[in-house]
Formats: C-alpha cells, structure tokens, sequence
C-alpha cells in the first residue's frame, strides 16, 4: 500500500496503481490537458471511499510507502485504464524526450 498526498488530502492505494497515478501525472505534464481519475482509496480514518483526481502538468503528487494491514482496494479497471493512457500517450508522440537542456546539462557546461 502507498499513502498518497495530493492537494493537501491523504489515501491510501495499492502499490501498482499508485505508481501508475505518479506516473500518468509526470506523463501529462509533458502531454498538455488536465484529465481526471477516480480509484478506490482508503481516506486516513480507514473508510473505503471513491478518490477523483484532477491530473496536470501542475499537480504536485507523492505517494509514499505504508505499514498497513489493510488489503489494497480493487483498482484493476483502474490500473488497465491508466496503463492504456500512458502508452497511447506515449506512442502518440505526445511524450517524448525534451530537446531544451536540463539544469544537469545547463551546469556542466560551467564545469
């Protein structure tokens, strides 16, 4: 299970979809429009509840690892939808590598 912050608000979500929301967020912030999600979660009193995210290239999310005993809540249609996202995303053109240097390249260029 991860414990996932997002606008201040926590949950908690399987592993694998949690991943997936991290990294369908990093893939919207290089492919433009806001889009939503919604997954089952665990609010921080231990209640199953529906989440919805708001997903951009502005969103600051983390999901962290958890000790818990809780099993993780069903996400598989979830988990398909997102991966379907990310690689049409992907192979779309839409996410690619970035041509403009990155701070990394922008310093070595003073050392």
């Amino acid at each position: 299970m991860m414990h996932v912050t997002f606008a201040d608000k926590s949950v908690l979500l399987g592993d694998e979809v949690a991943s997936l929301l991290i990294e369908y967020t990093a893939v919207l912030a290089e492919a433009g429009p806001a889009h939503d999600v919604s997954l089952t979660a665990y609010s921080s009193d231990g209640q199953k509840v529906t989440a919805k995210f708001a997903l951009s290239g502005g969103a600051a999310i983390l999901a962290e690892s958890t000790q818990t005993d809780l099993s993780s809540p069903d996400n598989v249609e979830a988990e398909t939808y997102l991966r379907q996202q990310i690689l049409s995303r992907k192979a779309s053109g839409q996410v690619g590598p970035t041509t403009e240097p990155t701070v990394l390249d922008t310093y070595d260029e003073y050392l």
